[in-house]
């Protein structure tokens, strides 16, 4: 049986919950993917569902339009208190390494801290 053309985005209009996905209202590349086998018979897999969705227009970023369930006011409310909080922070200056794997030079800490010596020559 063919599809009608446009139907893969009214599939993706109808919602994840219509298809089996009741958790919540996200459409994922894996379940995009998993979507595309169950009503084309077509294998894809998540980075192949993820071009596909681009090319079609849908970004995972942006939602084709508002959500039904958002509170305007308390997220305004969040954007003032919350937000502006967890913006106004960062690192000092001066701070460590961000790397998990490499550390801060030693030259950089300060006299007496673990490391601050001359770096020992390797073997």
């Amino acid at each position: 049986m063919m599809e009608e053309p446009g139907a893969p985005a009214a599939y993706l209009d109808q919602g994840p919950a219509a298809h089996g996905w009741v958790e919540d209202q996200v459409w994922t590349a894996a379940r995009v993917a998993t979507l595309i086998g169950r009503k084309f018979h077509v294998s894809y897999s998540v980075s192949g569902a993820t071009r596909l969705m681009h090319r079609l227009g849908f970004s995972p970023q942006v939602p084709a339009r508002p959500v039904a369930e958002r509170d305007e006011q308390a997220h305004a409310v969040w954007k003032e208190a919350t937000w502006a909080e967890v913006k106004e922070r960062g690192r000092p200056a001066g701070a460590a390494s961000a790397s998990r794997t490499k550390q801060d030079s030693p030259a950089g800490r300060p006299k007496g801290a673990p490391g601050a010596g001359e770096a020992a020559p390797r073997s």
